[in-house]
Parts: C-alpha cells; sequence; structure tokens
C-alpha cells in the first residue's frame, strides 16, 4: 500500500513539473514571436484655434500655424 501512494505522489510530482516546464516553454515561445521593440513616436502640435494636441501628420499647416480641422483654419484667418 506504501508503494501505491509513493508511486502516486512522484507521478503528481513528474506531471506538476512537467506542466510547468511546458508553460514556461510556451511564454517563452510567445515573447520570441512578439519582442519588445522601441517604436519611434510622432511629434506632436497644437492647434492654433483650440489648443488641442495631435500628430503633426494630422494637422493642417497654414502660414506657419498648425490646425486640427481645415474649419479651425478658415475660422482663426477670419
Amino acid at each position: 500500500m506504501n508503494k501505491l501512494i509513493f508511486l502516486l505522489i512522484a507521478g503528481f510530482v513528474a506531471y506538476g513539473l512537467v506542466r510547468s516546464y511546458l508553460q514556461r516553454q510556451a511564454r517563452r515561445d510567445e515573447i520570441d514571436e512578439h519582442p519588445k521593440t522601441k517604436t519611434s513616436g510622432e511629434n506632436m502640435v497644437r492647434c492654433k484655434h483650440c489648443s488641442v494636441n495631435l500628430p503633426v501628420s494630422e494637422a493642417v499647416l497654414s502660414k506657419g500655424n498648425y490646425f486640427c480641422s481645415n474649419e479651425h483654419r478658415l475660422l482663426h484667418s477670419k
């Protein structure tokens, strides 16, 4: 009877070790698939009319001033 209990405990321990090892490997594989890369940000500018910050690629440039939309560019020029 003692041998049976010992074999059951040894089996559970072995199962736990193998499962833990496989989970660590899966996490490592996931990290390898998605490496941490530094993304370069984009410069932000402020709308001259409403002071909203937005990426320079989305801004409207007029006479050295940035605007968040063409409507604000027109409102500011009046």
